[in-house]
C-alpha cells in the first residue's frame, strides 16, 4: 500500500500515473495477471467469465473509462484496498472492507488471495509446505514458495495439462520489472541489481534466443504452398468465385499463423511472398464478387506483405492489380494513378507488372476519353504501344498465368477494350474477336467481359438492339455459380449506355429481365449504383 502511494505521488505529476495503475506497479505484475485474478474470483463466486480484458483494464488505468460497481468490487478484492485507494470515490457494492493487515492474505467469500511476498493461506487444508509448488485453491491463485514472485491461473492450469513441462514466466513480466526499475531511477531512488532484475534480463534474452531459432515451417512445406498458390492462378477464372475464395483464404489463414512465428530470414521472406500473392488473389476475387471495399483491404494487406520481401516487382504486381478496383467500381483517374505508380515500381526490368500497367493505363485513359477528355486518346494509344513492347519480352511462364502473369489473351482484351472506348469500334471488335479465340471455354470472367465489350462495339456502330442481344446472350450463357457481380455490373453499364443514347427501346426490357436473376456476391456487399459518368 505504501509503495503504491509513493509511486503515485512521485510518478503521477510526471507521467500521469493513476492510483489504480500505481497499485499494479507496486506489485510488479502485468495487466494479464490482474485480469487472471479477477476471472479466478468470478469462478470462485460461480459467475460466468467476465468480459474484462487487458484493453479495458488499461482504459481504467489511463482514466479513459471508469469501472462499473461490479468490476470495481473485484478490483478492490484483488488489490485488497478500498475504492478511494484506487482513485474511485464511491462505496463498494459489497458493503464490506477489502483492506487487510500488512503481510496478510485477503479473503474473498472465505477464500484466500495470494500476493507476492504474502504468507501461505491460513487454512490448514490450504497450507503449503516450504518446498511445495504453487497450487490452485478454489480456482484462486496463490504464490509459490521457491522465490518466484507471481504465477497466473493459466500457468497452473497448464501444469495440470502438461505435468512434465516447466512453468514459463508470464509474457510481459520482464517489461514490468524493467519499467518499474526505470521509474525508480527517474524518481532518484537507489536500485540494486537483485536476483529479480537480473533474472528478468536473462529471461528476456532467452526469449529472443527462442524466437530466433524456433522455425515452425519447413522449406518443403513452403514448396507445397508455393505450388498451391501458383495452382490458384491457373484455376482463377475456371473455379466459381466463392469456392475459390474459400480455398484461398483457408491457405491464407494457415500462412498467417506461420507468419505469426519468427522464422529464419529466407523462410520468412518466402512466407511473406506467399501471403502477398494469396492476399492479392483474394482482392481479385473480391472485385469479381463486387465487394470493392474488401478488395481494397486485401490489396492493402498484400502491399504490407510485399514490402516485407523487398521485391519491387511483387509490389508492382499488387499495385497494378489493385488498379482494377477503381477501373470497374470507381474513378478511372484513380486507376490511371495506380497504373502509373505500378510502372514506377516495376522500373525498366521487363516483367508482368511492367507489361500490364501500361495496358491498364490505356484502358483508364480510354474511359476518360469516353467522358470527353480530349488529350486522353493519344496518350492511351502510346500506352498500348509501351505495354505491347514490354509484353513481347515476357517469358512463356509469365504469359501463361491469368492471375500472377499477364497472358496474350488478356493483352488482346485490354487493347480491344481501349480501342472500343476510344470510339474505334471496328478495330476494337477485330481485336476482341481475336481475344475470344485465345480464351478457354472455362475462363468465364474475362471471356464474358470480352463479349460485353463486343456488344458495346455494336452500340458504338449504331446498333443498340444488336448490342443488347449480344449482351443478353453473354449473361444468360453463364452458369449460375459464375454469375459474379462484376459481370452483371458491366452488363448494367451497357444497358444504361443504350438508354442514354436511344431511350427506353423495347429490347431494354428483355435485357434487364436477363439480369434479374441473383448474382454471386460477397455476403457483405452492397451493389453499387451505376453513375452516369461510368456508363459506356
Amino acid at each position: 500500500m505504501e509503495i503504491a502511494v509513493e509511486i503515485h505521488d512521485q510518478c503521477g505529476p510526471l507521467f500521469g500515473t493513476s492510483r489504480v495503475k500505481a497499485h499494479r506497479l507496486s506489485h510488479g505484475v502485468a495487466l494479464s495477471d490482474i485480469v487472471a485474478q479477477v476471472r479466478a474470483l468470478y469462478e470462485v463466486d460461480g459467475k460466468p467469465c467476465p468480459r474484462l480484458g487487458e484493453t479495458l483494464l488499461s482504459a481504467y488505468e489511463s482514466g479513459y473509462k471508469r469501472p462499473g460497481p461490479e468490476y470495481l468490487h473485484y478490483l478492490c478484492a484483488v488489490y485488497r484496498v478500498e475504492p478511494d485507494d484506487l482513485g474511485f470515490r464511491s462505496p463498494c457494492i459489497c458493503g464490506r472492507g477489502h483492506a487487510t493487515r500488512p503481510g496478510g492474505a485477503a479473503r474473498v467469500n472465505g477464500r484466500a488471495m495470494g500476493w507476492p511476498g504474502d504468507a501461505a493461506p491460513a487454512r490448514p487444508a490450504d497450507r503449503l509446505a516450504p518446498e511445495e509448488p504453487a497450487t490452485l485453491v478454489g480456482s484462486v491463485v496463490v504464490p509459490k514458495q521457491d522465490g518466484r514472485q507471481w504465477i497466473s491461473v493459466n500457468e497452473i492450469r497448464g501444469r495440470h495439462d502438461r505435468a512434465e513441462a516447466p512453468i514459463s514466466v508470464d509474457v510481459g513480466e520482464e517489461d514490468i520489472v524493467l519499467r518499474r526499475t526505470l521509474l525508480q531511477l527517474l524518481a532518484g531512488a537507489g536500485v540494486a541489481l537483485d536476483g529479480q532484475f537480473l533474472g528478468a534480463v536473462d529471461n528476456l534474452r532467452r526469449k529472443m534466443d527462442d524466437t530466433l531459432v524456433s522455425a515452425t515451417v519447413s522449406p518443403t512445406m513452403l514448396d507445397q504452398w508455393e505450388e498451391t498458390t501458383l495452382g490458384y492462378g491457373q484455376q482463377y477464372q475456371a473455379t466459381p468465385s466463392l469456392r475459390m475464395l474459400c480455398d484461398v483464404l483457408l491457405d491464407f489463414s494457415e500462412v498467417r499463423r506461420m507468419c505469426d512465428k519468427r522464422q529464419p530470414v529466407e523462410l520468412q521472406e518466402r512466407l511473406c511472398r506467399i501471403a502477398a500473392q494469396l492476399s492479392g488473389l483474394s482482392g481479385l476475387i473480391m472485385i469479381n464478387l463486387g465487394d470493392h471495399r474488401l478488395a481494397r483491404s486485401f490489396f492493402r494487406t498484400a502491399r504490407t506483405a510485399a514490402d516485407e520481401t523487398g521485391d519491387r516487382q511483387l509490389r508492382a504486381w499488387v499495385t497494378v492489380r489493385e488498379s482494377l478496383v477503381p477501373m470497374y467500381y470507381g474513378d478511372p483517374r484513380e486507376a490511371l494513378h495506380l497504373a502509373r505508380k505500378a510502372q514506377d515500381l516495376a522500373g525498366r526490368t521487363p516483367g508482368v507488372a511492367a507489361a500490364m500497367a501500361p495496358a491498364v493505363e490505356a484502358r483508364a485513359l480510354g474511359q476518360l476519353a469516353l467522358r470527353g477528355r480530349s488529350d486522353a486518346a493519344p496518350s492511351a494509344r502510346r500506352a498500348l504501344v509501351r505495354g505491347r513492347s514490354v509484353f513481347d519480352q515476357l517469358s512463356k511462364t509469365q504469359t501463361s498465368d491469368l492471375a500472377f502473369g499477364f497472358t496474350d489473351r488478356q493483352m488482346a482484351f485490354y487493347e480491344g477494350d481501349t480501342f472500343t472506348n476510344l470510339g474505334d469500334h471496328k478495330h476494337g471488335d477485330e481485336v476482341l474477336s481475336h481475344a475470344l479465340t485465345l480464351y478457354s471455354s472455362t475462363d468465364w470472367v474475362d471471356m464474358t467481359l470480352v463479349r460485353l465489350d463486343r456488344a458495346a462495339c455494336k452500340l458504338h456502330a449504331g446498333h443498340p438492339e444488336a448490342a443488347l442481344m449480344a449482351g443478353r446472350a453473354a449473361i444468360l450463357e453463364l452458369p449460375s455459380e459464375h454469375r459474379s457481380d462484376i459481370l452483371v455490373h458491366r452488363a448494367r453499364q451497357l444497358g444504361a449506355a443504350v438508354n442514354a443514347r436511344h431511350g427506353e427501346i423495347s429490347a431494354l426490357k428483355d435485357f434487364y429481365e436477363s439480369l434479374a436473376a441473383p448474382s454471386v456476391q460477397s455476403p457483405t456487399m452492397e451493389t453499387p449504383a451505376v453513375p452516369p459518368s461510368e456508363q459506356v
